[in-house]
């Protein structure tokens, strides 16, 4: 299905203003002709959007309002703040439910185009407001803009912290884990190096406790062979764990 023309079809609209308007609306800007105003705003984007569905708001120079979407007249602005506001209560809650980095991520790659989109809105309005003092409906439209981008910037800033936070809080996790597996494994190597020795002397003389030990059938000498092993282990150890000096 096509996508419905940016300027409807039953709209008076000056040249000026088509001469400047293309397929797509473009970025959000106000165009003013002979005390016709042409407010191009964007609808609330969407996570992974590539391009912006524009709306256009059209103050003639009768001061009557129209919306390129078919909202009545002076409300049209209004009702377009009211979505964003919508919009940002929802990021608000997913906010409020992250608690891990994972969670944060796509709460951000919303909330990004979103900071852009309702702050632009509100420097258009304020222009929008600079150029024709006489329209008072601009001053509400243009205060609740500002408090729309003001708390869509500080919600992500306040998630971007929080990411940052649970990014921290999870490396140190993982260090703490990594940190309890080495210490598991330097004991299990001490303990390998203590009976090293004594395992490789056993393996090359065939020592063992019963009859057929050639040695001698009394304990002594097994006694004394077990020790040199396990002393020969203790030196080992103290080799392996001795640290390197600086050079």
């Amino acid at each position: 299905m096509a996508d419905a023309p940016l300027i409807p079809s039953n709209w008076q609209l000056p040249d000026y203003f088509r001469g400047r308007l293309g397929v797509s609306a473009g970025r959000q800007r106000l165009m003013n002709d002979n005390k016709h105003m042409l407010i191009v705003a964007h609808a609330v984007p969407k996570a992974g959007e590539s391009s912006r569905r524009g709306l256009l708001f059209w103050r003639n120079a009768e001061g009557e309002w129209k919306a390129s979407n078919g909202d009545p007249g002076k409300m049209a602005i209004a009702n377009l703040l009211e979505v964003y506001e919508e919009s940002l209560e929802q990021f608000e809650t997913l906010e409020a439910k992250a608690q891990l980095a994972a969670d944060y991520l796509p709460l951000l790659d919303g909330l990004a185009p979103f900071v852009r989109s309702s702050r632009n809105l509100y420097e258009v309005l304020q222009e929008a407001r600079t150029a024709a003092p006489e329209a008072k409906e601009l001053i509400d439209v243009r205060d609740r803009a500002y408090e729309l981008s003001r708390s869509a910037e500080l919600l992500y800033q306040d998630a971007k912290n929080s990411m940052e936070v649970a990014v921290v809080r999870r490396a140190e996790e993982q260090a703490a884990a990594s940190e309890r597996l080495a210490n598991a494994s330097h004991r299990l190597n001490t303990l390998a190096a203590i009976f090293f020795p004594l395992a490789t002397l056993g393996a090359v003389f065939g020592t063992s406790l019963t009859e057929n030990w050639s040695w001698s059938r009394s304990s002594g000498p097994f006694v004394m062979f077990v020790a040199s092993g396990i002393l020969l282990g203790l030196a080992l150890v103290g080799f392996v764990n001795k640290r390197p000096t600086a050079r």
